[in-house]
C-alpha cells in the first residue's frame, strides 16, 4: 500500500502568522493532487501498455517537472564510488550504467510518479540495483534516519547514484551524510553538499538541513564531540525543528514557483 503523502505533487503554500508574531510559510496540498493520484492509479500498475507508457512519460515530463532534468542533470561525483544528481530519466539510468554505476538510491520513496516508474524499470532493463530510502528536506534530521542512512552506506554495491527530484536538497543532504559517514570527512566539507550552485536554498524551509549541520559544527568546534555521539546524546530533533526560522520569500520560491517536494 503506498503511503498517500509518497504519491502527492508538490505542495503550494501560504503565509500564516504565528503566536510569536513570527510570519512563517505554511505548505498544503493543491487543490488537483487527489485528482492526480487518482488519474495515477489508472495506469501505473502496467506502463508496459502504449496508452500508459506515454502517461507515465506525460507525467515525468510536465507534471514531474522532467524537461528540466534533461536540460540540466544537476550532478557531481562525491568520491569514485558515489555521485549525486536528480532524478535521472531512462537515457541517464542507461548512461549512469555505461559509467559503472552498480546501485541507484532513490530518495523520494516508492511512488506513483511516471518519473519513478520509468526509473526503475531502466533500473531492471539496464542491471541496476534500485534501493529506495526516504529522505526529507523540511524537516530536522530524526536520529533514526541518520542511523539508518550509515547503515545504508555500508551495506549497497558501489558505485552509486543517489538522487531525489531536483538533486538540491534531499540529495544534499544524503551526501553530506555520505560524505561525514562513509568517507569519514568532516562536517565542513559535508556542508559543501548544500549549496546554491545545487539549487538549495539555505534561507528557504530546506535551510532546516544547513541549521543541523551548522549547529553540530559549533558544537564540535567547543566541545571536540564526535558526530554520531552528538546526535544521539544531545541533538534535539523537535527542539532544532522549532528554533529554526524559515524566510517566507524564500520558501515560496522553493515551494510554489520551482515546485520542490
Amino acid at each position: 500500500m503506498h503511503d498517500l503523502c509518497a504519491i502527492m505533487p508538490p505542495f503550494y503554500g501560504s503565509l500564516a502568522t504565528t503566536n510569536t508574531g513570527r510570519t512563517r510559510y505554511m505548505a498544503k496540498r493543491p487543490f488537483w493532487s487527489y485528482w492526480l493520484h487518482d488519474w495515477r492509479t489508472g495506469w501505473a500498475h502496467d506502463i508496459s501498455k502504449p496508452l500508459h507508457r506515454f502517461y507515465a512519460y506525460l507525467d515525468m515530463i510536465f507534471i514531474d517537472h522532467g524537461y528540466t532534468r534533461y536540460l540540466y542533470p544537476n550532478s557531481a561525483w562525491l568520491s569514485d564510488k558515489a555521485y549525486r544528481q536528480n532524478h535521472p530519466p531512462p537515457l541517464y539510468v542507461k548512461k549512469a550504467a555505461r559509467k559503472g554505476i552498480k546501485t541507484v538510491l532513490n530518495l523520494r520513496g516508492e511512488n506513483l510518479f511516471g518519473s519513478n516508474l520509468l526509473s526503475a524499470e531502466a533500473c531492471e532493463k539496464y542491471g541496476l540495483k534500485l534501493v529506495y530510502f526516504r529522505a526529507l528536506s523540511r524537516q530536522a534530521p530524526k536520529p533514526e534516519m541518520i542511523h539508518q542512512a550509515k547503515e545504508l552506506f555500508e551495506s549497497i554495491e558501489y558505485p552509486v547514484m543517489m538522487h531525489c527530484k531536483s538533486g538540491a536538497d534531499r540529495a544534499g543532504l544524503m551526501a553530506a551524510l555520505y560524505v561525514m559517514l562513509h568517507e569519514g570527512k568532516p562536517v565542513e566539507e559535508a556542508q559543501k553538499q548544500l549549496n546554491w550552485r545545487f539549487g538549495h536554498f539555505k534561507k528557504a524551509r530546506t535551510g532546516v538541513l544547513d541549521y543541523f549541520f551548522e549547529t553540530y559544527r559549533q558544537a564540535r568546534d567547543k566541545s571536540g564531540i564526535d558526530f554520531l555521539t552528538w546526535v544521539d546524546e544531545v541533538y534535539d530533533a523537535k527542539a532544532m525543528q522549532r528554533a529554526f526560522r524559515a524566510n517566507p520569500g524564500s520558501s515560496f520560491l522553493v515551494d510554489q514557483i520551482l515546485h520542490r517536494e
